[in-house]
């Protein structure tokens, strides 16, 4: 963490709601998006544009079903808790692209958390990768 000095060991970690690491992984994503285009932007617009395109439901839904396959079991478990939250509302990406999008971003949350450099390994395999 980089506020607070140490990264959360794994049991730390564990006893913060799916809900929450969903929120944290949320602003991650969203970071790693705006530092992964500032180079190739042309504007602040063309950089949101861009980032909001990548984060968002239906994209983040594509990229779980992308790196599901490659998880530990300990990242697929927080996938498969933070997937059986319920949605607040309806959605206009749907009920099953919106769960697996809080599962995405509730499993970076975590391992912005816990393993700082498994999350740059997953987040490296997100590149290229879009949904229509």
């Amino acid at each position: 963490m980089i506020f607070a000095g140490r990264m959360l060991q794994d049991n730390e970690a564990r006893l913060i709601s799916p809900r929450l690491l969903a929120h944290l992984g949320d602003a991650v994503f969203h970071l790693f998006e705006r530092e992964r285009e500032i180079l190739s932007a042309a504007s602040v617009a063309d950089l949101h544009r861009k980032t909001v395109r990548r984060a968002c439901a239906a994209n983040q839904a594509l990229l779980l079903d992308i790196i599901v396959g490659r998880l530990k079991e300990s990242e697929a478990e927080i996938v498969r808790r933070a997937r059986n939250i319920k949605s607040p509302g309806q959605r206009k990406a749907g009920q099953d692209a919106y769960r697996k999008s809080t599962a995405f971003e509730a499993l970076i949350g975590y391992l912005y958390l816990t393993d700082r450099s498994r999350l740059a390994e997953i987040l490296n395999w997100t590149t290229g990768q879009e949904a229509d």
